[in-house]
């Protein structure tokens, strides 16, 4: 039901509750190119200043403000709203005083509360994020997919750097690849690196960044390849994996030296800056269809099947 002081709903319009990173700058100015008037609560702590001067109108507020979230989307008449960008789970659960420490509303209290409160208490992304999800839907509020609202943000399938993978990195992928999905599936984390066909690190509630960093000290070496997938049954409106010029450059100072990604379910942020400053260290991007890269690891020793293909869609910076 709209309140008497909202206004009518205009498809026209889009909301964007903004986390941390490039993410939702590029979905800001994506959306704004389409004519679209873009409408952004911006999280206090991890939304992008730049938001102000690309957006149509920005509100900051707290993370765990979802009622007020709500109330400004329905005054502006926003009906279609889109989640872009990360979140530190890590310091919103384990520091301080952990999530009530940011003043959760009553709105909150009662779409979380299952997740935080009662002894049945589940926190894992897909939970927290689909309660928020039905939660917008009650009030007659849609969330978007990436998919729907900016495609193009999405790795294309093929070898993105000047630089192929080798034999051991491309084994590497095809090692690791299942693992990481499994990892997904089981809602851990959508990361892992590997080296030589082994598991180095893998991604938890720590993040990307923290995980290459990890993968350094424990492979003083290098050599060692990011492996980043979506989930099995990935959901589009939320959490997709994302790759951007700060995942390269971490890799970089790691000693790492390739990243594979999903190609058509991973955002990638700062592409051209990406793709320069990785061809400009000899580092190779490769995004792969899921059904290619979970090719067996002894198949793909013996003919090397899918590296034809990768250079078919071969793009250089």
């Amino acid at each position: 039901m709209t309140h008497s002081h909202e206004l009518p709903a205009d498809q026209s319009k889009v909301g964007l509750i903004a986390g941390w990173g490039s993410f939702p700058v590029e979905v800001a100015e994506h959306l704004r190119q389409q004519g679209r008037a873009v409408y952004v609560v911006a999280l206090n702590g991890h939304a992008d200043h730049r938001l102000a001067s690309i957006a149509t109108h920005v509100q900051w507020m707290g993370l765990l403000k979802i009622g007020s979230h709500m109330r400004y989307f329905s005054r502006h008449g926003v009906q279609q709203i889109v989640l872009a960008g990360k979140l530190f789970k890590d310091k919103i659960l384990y520091h301080g005083r952990g999530w009530i420490s940011h003043l959760p509303d009553i709105t909150c209290l009662r779409v979380l509360g299952q997740s935080f409160i009662t002894k049945t208490r589940d926190a894992r992304d897909d939970t927290v994020l689909n309660a928020v999800v039905n939660a917008y839907g009650n009030r007659g509020m849609k969330i978007l997919p990436i998919t729907k609202v900016a495609p193009k943000l999405l790795a294309s399938e093929g070898c993105l750097t000047n630089t192929h993978p080798n034999r051991s990195t491309l084994l590497d992928i095809r090692f690791g690849w299942q693992i990481a999905r499994q990892m997904g599936g089981l809602d851990i984390g959508q990361s892992i690196t590997v080296r030589d066909q082994v598991v180095l690190a893998v991604e938890a509630i720590e993040g990307t960044d923290a995980l290459i960093t990890r993968s350094g000290q424990l492979c003083p070496r290098g050599g060692f390849t990011l492996i980043k997938v979506a989930k099995p049954n990935q959901d589009m409106r939320f959490d997709v994996p994302t790759i951007g010029l700060k995942t390269v450059q971490k890799l970089v100072r790691a000693g790492g030296n390739a990243i594979a990604v999903e190609a058509g379910k991973t955002i990638f942020v700062d592409r051209e800056a990406t793709l320069r400053y990785a061809n400009q260290h000899g580092i190779q991007i490769v995004s792969l269809q899921s059904s290619l890269a979970s090719i067996q690891a002894s198949e793909a020793s013996h003919s090397l099947n899918a590296l034809p293909k990768l250079e078919r869609h071969h793009r250089a910076a």
